[in-house]
Formats: structure tokens, sequence, C-alpha cells
């Protein structure tokens, strides 16, 4: 099971922050099916595999917070069996778990109570906690328009765009990326995720900062929606990832190189208002 949410996780086959954190943390509960000979054993054990996990994608803040939070409750409790310790573990996972569904709710939330009837959105990428939030407006009756971007190479936005089409009071229209500066000037806000905040600057999937350009040149507000724990102020360093370039070209790259990063780094300056589950809190 770890291996393959590994696997998983460096492949980009689970789509959503807060998703890989709570897969990457129900991983772990392999270990309490394994045989150790002492506590020492265990816990270099759980050390080890939540290692694996978060090297598998060094960009995700959320996974990184809750696999930490995790170590640490295993190895700061001070337990004197390996059954005591895989009860610490057990419980520390279900805590994260629920920690990381509370926030993703809570975010949706206050995401969905800025959403007036009528307006129109401009999304990019694809972000559970935004669907989430759109989808709690429209049960309150509200009808949205909704501009996705397709998110290229991996075409997430596709994936948002046909969630979005099943929704009631919601009209859809999916754009390439580089159109959105024609539709930016129709819109009420610009909505999307959070990968993780780290200092001033927002990191997100590659595309979202030249957005946020154009809408602040439109004078288009840009909200950002993602739990609390993607909010990092240490012992968090983003890095980058550098695709494959087949995603981008299937055909060999002859006489040039492709360049093709997984992510992009906005400014908070371009950011209106950042909503987490503590509530929106508006940049000046």
């Amino acid at each position: 099971m770890i291996d393959e949410t590994v696997e998983e996780i460096a492949e980009m086959r689970t789509h959503g922050s807060s998703i890989v954190a709570i897969n990457a943390a129900h991983a772990l509960s392999e270990l309490l099916e394994r045989e150790y000979a002492t506590v020492e054993e265990f816990v270099q054990d759980v050390e080890h595999n939540s290692r694996a996990l978060r090297r598998a994608n060094t960009s995700h803040a959320s996974l990184h917070t809750t696999q930490r939070e995790i170590v640490r409750a295993v190895t700061e409790t001070d337990v004197e069996t390996v059954e005591e310790a895989k009860r610490v573990l057990e419980s520390s996972i279900e805590r994260v778990v629920n920690d990381v569904e509370t926030a993703k709710r809570r975010t949706a939330m206050h995401l969905s109570e800025r959403l007036e009837d009528g307006m129109t959105l401009l999304t990019h990428d694809y972000s559970t906690t935004v669907l989430e939030g759109i989808e709690l407006a429209v049960r309150e009756g509200n009808r949205l328009s909704v501009f996705v971007t397709e998110a290229r190479p991996r075409f997430l936005g596709r994936k948002t765009a046909r969630a979005l089409s099943t929704l009631d009071g919601v009209d859809v229209t999916l754009l390439v990326d580089g159109a959105s500066g024609t539709v930016l000037g129709r819109c009420d806000a610009v909505v999307v995720g959070i990968d993780c905040i780290v200092g001033e600057m927002l990191y997100n999937r590659v595309g979202t900062y030249p957005i946020a350009t154009v809408a602040g040149d439109l004078d288009v507000p840009v909200w950002i929606a993602g739990s609390g724990a993607k909010v990092i102020d240490r012992g968090f360093a983003f890095e980058n990832e550098l695709r494959s370039p087949s995603e981008v070209m299937l055909e060999p790259a002859d006489g040039f190189s492709i360049e093709n990063p997984a992510y992009d780094a906005t400014p908070l300056r371009l950011i209106d208002t950042v909503i987490t589950d503590e509530g929106p809190e508006r940049l000046d």
C-alpha cells in the first residue's frame, strides 16, 4: 500500500493536495500489520516510510505537514511496547485525516459564502476545495458561470469542467490556458486552490501566475482557497518539479529542449483574498 501510494503521488495520479495528504496518511496503516521486535524498530520504519511518502512530491505542503505530525506523535510519545506504539500511530492517522477533512469542509464553506447568484468565475487546474465550495453555493440556489482553463499539459482542468458540469446551476465553459485573458474581463473573480504558501509566495499549478497577473491588470480579484495547513512559515522549502517532456510532446525534441515545470510562483501582492478554514483574509 505504501509503495503504491508513493508511486501514485510521484506520477500525480491522485489529484487534489488534501486527497494526497489523506491517502498518504492512510498508507502508513500498512505498518500496523507488520511484526517488529522492538519499539525502536517500529519507529524507524515509520520514519523511513514517511520520508518516502514525502519525497514522492516535495512540493505538497499538506503532505509534508501531515506526515510530520504523524511521525512526531509516534516519536515523542513514551511507550514501552510495540502494540502501544501501533495504537499511537493508528490514532494519529485518524486525527490527521479528520483534521484535513474538517479543514477542507470549512474552507469550502467559507468560499461558498462569497459566491453570489449570477457571478462569473474563472478557475484553473483541479481543486477539490474549490469544487466543493461551488457545489455548496449552488445548493443554496445560486447560479454561477465558470470558465475553466485546461491546465496543460496534464489537462486537469478538463476533470474540473466535467465535475462542474454535473451540478445544476453551473454554466461551464472550458478554454485553453492561453485564452484566459480573453474572458477575464467578464469575470467577477478568479478562484483557484492552494498547493502551498511559503512566505510571500503562492506556489500553485503552473499557469496560475500569468492568470493572476492579467487579472490584476483588469482589476479582477483573485481568491485562493485551501486549508491553513498549506500556509507554511518554517520547516518547509518548496521544491518545484520538472515533469517528463513527454507530457508536453510525444515526438522526439530534435534540436531543442523541453522544460515542463509542475508549478509556478505567484507573489501574494497579486492575491486579493486568502480563504482558509479560519475564514477569508483580505491581502492589502
